[in-house]
């Protein structure tokens, strides 16, 4: 900005000048010449420049600056252009602060800041304004004083006296400032109008704010204007409510209704429903208005509502995405069932990834005794969730599904929504228990109206008779409970993820007796531990000659027995008394024995190989899967693998490759397949590098097509050339064999020095085999008709090859 300058002495023609001034720096403000304005003064260099000017003639700079956050700025931070001013009054309040009433007289320039320790003062020059009258000047002259009325209209904040002090100004300069005054833009705007000389633009710039000012305030102006009537609107409704309630009273109306329906209003304000509901809710709240209170209507509308309102819309619990966690408390719940877990471990794991599912429908079939629905309240437990549960056994009628349709006296919503209340959740694990004992009559069929209840794709919108709206099942966890298939139609059998529970094997239900069976039948027999041991033999011995089921309610019996005999023994003798029951006195309390015992096979599988593993619990048979598939040379690895596992798969396939000639493949074998290696439940995460020659041994039989024997574990770590070296927990591993009855289990040899922790039991029913190297491994796993062939000699080359080969493509892993 380029000013005009007058820099006469204090003597020139224009009068006196004050030259030399103490500068007041103002924060989000702009004084304009000819403005009275009172300032509120509280820096003590301001107080002190307030304090000299009063000494003298009573003049000071007033200079806008540039960030109104500083609280001590520098020269570089204050405007240059400022408003000389003179104090017209200055009072002292009690809180230390200055209040001080200045009037602008003219524009003035710093021409510098000359010595002062305790405030500004500068040299100040008189800025001169040139200006010819004209036509234009005259036009926005005019047109200012015209909007300005306008603004003024629009601004209530601006008193009416301002216009007539701004209409019969002639000077457009003095216009300008005097407009620019009440303005309410920002400081940077109204210090560029201070140092704008030229009074004509000046005047036409604050032309151009003035107009954008009156068009934000009609804005507003038309907002305030909306929300009043809306206002007036929501009065006057009140006012005709207020009046329907007078009336209501005058005719004998009670008070209770009244407070019903604004608790029920209350409680719809703070539910959060689905808009169908929330529309009914709001439509029988109309109705229920209307009506007497001691009317039959009114207590089906209130009811009605009631069950609307109470119903969990969208309340849920927190899921537990912990895998871990959740296993522990299933294998605290329940040994075995593995399978069932695995699903439930599975659906966990996909939750936690995905974190919006539809809830799994499961269908454990078994027979009694296994822990069918107790395992359905252990994972409520193990998600974290709420658990119902809803027995259908003797269920004939369809409405005990649906509800009944509100026309009918005491109609109610059906028992599946009537459970979700129950729960107060509307993700809880949901147990349909029994559901092949329902049956059918002229009431309807139960199991047909199921359909909807367990379909992914229909609960979504299920509509109970009662409620006729649609409540969201997805996120529900359906378990159901059944003994059997046949009686389940075939397509409520369609709708369900049928999990076969087949019952315990024997070392499980041993460490169920041991774990919950005998404490729990001690405890209510009046034993303590002390009183009664059972030795492992005896637990078998009960188990194989004196049981015969699938679960193990017969098992607790024969406990129950033997503790019973036992409690009458420690009565007779004293409560020192103890008793170990071994196979042998196991006749003495039970009789003679019931049964034999006998065991079932399996066959040989093609790239299926039992690796074993050792996990927090203890050793785990661990299935490695290959299968091969047409495709450009991917290894694809799922079973949530860690990152050595994954490793050890393609040191495994790096070896598989260097020996390919002598296993009688192509070098190039792998470029036009895939090869996908699996393990077993993929919802536990898995990782060592144990598993090494269980995936070579997978990956061969796969490509060679040749069988793995069933009754072969084995484990240990592979190099890429071959060698087998050592692992850990071993004793676990050869435990877990054991338990899965194999036969044969091949170790690295310098693990021979851990078979002495193993028990002599164990090493007496399981073949342990060392091995060096990966060919011991393949003959020993593999269905040969002769082993020695296995490995052929590698056929001397056609044709001397060149002395430096490009490296082999390595095949792209893709790690799930």
């Amino acid at each position: 900005m380029m000013f005009r300058l007058n820099r006469s002495s204090k003597g020139d023609q224009n009068g006196k000048r004050h030259q030399t001034v103490p500068l007041l720096p103002l924060r989000d403000i702009v004084v304009f010449p000819h403005m009275v304005v009172p300032l509120f003064i509280g820096r003590e260099r301001s107080i002190a420049a307030l304090d000299h000017a009063m000494g003298q003639d009573k003049y000071v700079l007033l200079c806008a600056q540039k960030d109104a956050r500083r609280d001590e700025p520098k020269e570089s931070e204050i405007h240059r252009v400022g408003t000389l001013a003179a104090i017209l009054q200055m009072l002292r309040l009690p809180d230390g602060t200055v209040k001080v009433l200045i009037e602008g007289k003219y524009r003035a320039y710093v021409r510098q800041y000359l010595p002062s320790p305790h405030f500004f003062q500068v040299e100040a020059e008189e800025l001169h304004e040139v200006w010819e009258p004209s036509p234009e000047a005259e036009a926005l002259r005019r047109a200012v004083v015209e909007s300005f009325e306008t603004y003024i209209k629009l601004n209530k904040k601006v008193p009416q006296e301002a216009l007539q002090s701004v209409a019969g100004l002639e000077d457009p300069g003095r216009l300008a400032d005097s407009v620019a005054g009440h303005l309410a833009v920002k400081t940077e705007e109204k210090q560029a109008l201070l140092e704008n000389l030229d009074p004509v633009k000046r005047l036409e710039r604050v032309l151009t704010l003035l107009n954008q000012e009156n068009e934000v305030l009609t804005i507003e102006n038309r907002i305030k204007n909306r929300v009043k009537k809306q206002m007036e609107k929501t009065q006057r409704e009140y006012y005709l409510n207020e009046q329907m309630r007078a009336i209501q009273k005058e005719m004998g109306e009670k008070e209770d209704l009244k407070s019903e329906i604004q608790e029920l209003e209350r409680r719809l304000r703070r539910k959060r429903m689905s808009a169908e509901a929330t529309q009914k809710v709001k439509h029988e709240l109309k109705k229920l208005k209307l009506m007497s209170p001691m009317s039959a209507e009114a207590t089906v509308s209130r009811n009605y509502i009631d069950w609307l309102l109470s119903l969990p819309w969208y309340e849920k619990t927190k899921d537990r995405y912990d895998i871990a966690e959740a296993q522990r408390i299933l294998d605290e719940d329940h040994y075995g069932l593995e399978k069932p877990k695995e699903r439930i471990l599975e659906y966990l794991a996909v939750q936690s990834l995905v974190k919006k599912m539809k809830g799994p429908i499961l269908c454990l079939v078994g027979p009694p005794g296994v822990g069918k629905t107790s395992l359905a309240r252990s994972v409520a437990r193990a998600l974290g969730r709420n658990f119902v549960r809803l027995s259908l056994g003797g269920v004939r009628d369809e409405a005990e599904i649906r509800g009944h349709r509100r026309t009918y006296i005491g109609a109610l919503p059906g028992k599946i929504i009537q459970s979700l209340r129950k729960a107060k959740s509307n993700n809880p694990v949901f147990c349909l228990d029994e559901v092949d004992k329902m049956s059918t009559d002229f009431r309807g069929d139960p199991s047909a109206a199921l359909l909807e209840v367990l379909d992914p794709e229909q609960n979504v919108a299920f509509n109970d008779h009662y409620l006729d709206c649609d409540y969201d099942l997805s996120e529900v966890m359906f378990i159901t409970t059944a003994n059997n298939l046949y009686s389940i139609p075939l397509p409520l059998q369609d709708r369900m993820e049928i999990i076969r529970i087949p019952g315990y094997t024997e070392v499980e239900k041993l460490h169920i007796a041991e774990k919950f069976l005998i404490p729990k039948q001690a405890q209510a027999n009046g034993l303590t531990l002390d009183n009664i041991q059972f030795s492992e033999n005896a637990i078998y011995t009960i188990i194989r000659q004196y049981t015969r089921e699938a679960g193990v309610r017969n098992l607790e019996r024969e406990i129950a027995a033997i503790c019973r005999k036992v409690a009458r023994e420690v009565a007779e003798k004293g409560r020192d008394h103890k008793v170990r029951v071994t196979s042998q006195s196991v006749p003495q309390y039970l009789g003679v024995p019931k049964y034999r015992y006998g065991r079932t096979e399996e066959k040989d599988e093609i790239g299926l190989t039992n690796g074993l593993a050792w996990t927090e619990f203890g050793g785990e048979l661990l299935q490695i899967e290959v299968v091969v598939l047409p495709g450009r040379g991917k290894l694809l690895i799922t079973g949530k693998l860690g990152e050595v596992m994954q490793e050890s798969a393609q040191a495994a396939l790096s070896y598989v490759r260097s020996v390919a000639d002598n296993l009688g493949l192509a070098r190039d074998f792998y470029r036009k397949i895939d090869l996908h290696i699996h393990v077993p439940e993929g919802a536990i995460p898995k990782d060592g590098p144990s598993a090494g020659i269980t995936m070579a041994t997978s990956l061969v039989s796969a490509l060679l097509q040749i069988p793995v024997k069933r009754d072969v574990a084995m484990t240990g770590e592979i190099t890429l050339r071959g060698r087998v070296l050592p692992i850990g927990g071993l004793k676990e591993k050869i435990i877990a064999a054991h338990r899965y009855q194999m036969k044969l289990v091949i170790i690295p040899r310098d693990n021979e020095k851990d078979i002495k922790e193993i028990p002599a039991r164990i090493l007496k029913a399981v073949e342990l085999v060392p091995v060096d190297h990966m060919d011991e491994v393949l003959k020993l796993a593999l269905v040969l008709d002769d082993p020695e062939r296995l490995f052929k000699p590698a056929p001397p080359p056609v044709a001397p090859e060149p002395a430096f080969l490009p490296p082999p493509e390595i095949p792209e892993i893709q790690a799930h």
